[in-house]
């Protein structure tokens, strides 16, 4: 698999919501790969565990690429996480890339138990850790966060180099992405939001003494495609307000950054006093167009585009509202391929 960039070049960001089972998230894979998506980013949360299903995923496609979006950096050590990223290209034959990131407090306070301390300082590690495992170098390291040393990866290094991306939403992580990583994972960001990050990701790229065209941008934006836009625009509100209203303040920081702070305060009000047909109402039309691609396949693919044109954004991964059934996935899919 060639992984040259284009402009229609479009990645596919497999749905968080636990699907009924492996081989349903599998079939979305292998629709994607048909459709010419150029690779299938798995998020990892609190339902099946990336590595697992990407593992299956790569068995059972021959071309696209493969990767989680988000590894968090609390819950393996970043020996492992590069011990799994080597073994998944190896097993894919050269089609891994692997997303890092520090999460949130929510799940890694509440699933995981860990302190949620350090998030950047134990991202930049991680990137410069695993790196030094995929090596095959012994690795020697003394960081802020991490001392090790003495231990080399014992099976033979990958021979195609697995590149990192680290995800992130505010100034600072995206910076960080820009300065350390080979690529930078973006979500829930509008057209001007994304413009303001990527100066962000070029002012840490300038701080690294990089070039900003070297650091890959993948914009993971919701996506939703029905016949009946209706229906496609009240997933995509459901989807919206759960991550606003239920999972901390990040994603409500995000959406105040760029403009959204009174809607983005009624949104979590109105989920913390358990009124989600409030929260959902807070969610207008216009919000909606500014964060994705929804409604009937017209006005879908008229809202990627805006996205597409975006300079500096070199892949566009059309992700999925929770609450979307298998069919409605699938519908999405084949809309929104770049061959249409």
């Amino acid at each position: 698999m060639t992984d040259r960039t284009t402009r229609s070049d479009r990645t596919i960001h497999l749905p968080v919501a636990a699907r009924p089972s492996i081989a349903d998230i599998v079939s979305l894979a292998q629709l994607a790969e048909d459709r010419g998506y150029r690779r299938a980013w798995l998020p990892e949360t609190w339902g099946r565990d990336a590595p697992t299903v990407l593992s299956a995923i790569a068995e059972r496609t021959d071309d696209i690429g493969i990767g989680p979006s988000i590894l968090n950096v609390y819950s393996r050590s970043p020996a492992l996480v590069g011990q799994t990223a080597a073994t998944l290209q190896e097993l894919s034959g050269g089609r891994m890339r692997l997303g890092i990131g520090p999460s949130g407090p929510a799940v890694i306070e509440g699933w995981h138990g860990q302190s949620f301390e350090r998030p950047l300082r134990r991202t930049r590690e991680y990137v410069e850790i695993v790196r030094k495992v995929l090596s095959g170098e012994t690795v020697n390291y003394a960081g802020d966060v991490f001392t090790i040393g003495g231990f080399r990866l014992r099976s033979d290094p990958p021979e195609t180099p697995v590149p990192i991306d680290a995800a992130g939403m505010g100034p600072k992580s995206v910076e960080l992405a820009g300065r350390f990583a080979d690529g930078w994972h973006a979500l829930m960001l509008t057209p001007d939001g994304i413009r303001d990050r990527l100066e962000d990701l070029r002012r840490g790229a300038e701080l690294g003494d990089r070039d900003p065209d070297d650091v890959r941008v993948t914009l993971s934006l919701t996506c939703a495609v029905s016949e009946d836009g209706e229906r496609a625009r009240t997933l995509a509100r459901q989807h919206l307000a759960f991550y606003v209203g239920a999972m901390g303040t990040f994603y409500r920081e995000a959406l105040s950054r760029q403009g959204y702070e009174d809607t983005a305060e009624e949104v979590a009000t109105a989920w913390g006093n358990g009124d989600q047909d409030a929260a959902l109402k807070a969610i207008d039309d216009e919000l909606l167009k500014d964060l994705g691609a929804v409604g009937t396949p017209e006005e879908a693919r008229e809202d990627l585009e805006k996205f597409v044109e975006i300079d500096g954004v070199d892949r566009v991964a059309v992700s999925f509202p929770r609450g979307a059934e298998q069919d409605e996935l699938e519908a999405t899919i084949d809309a929104l391929a770049p061959e249409n």
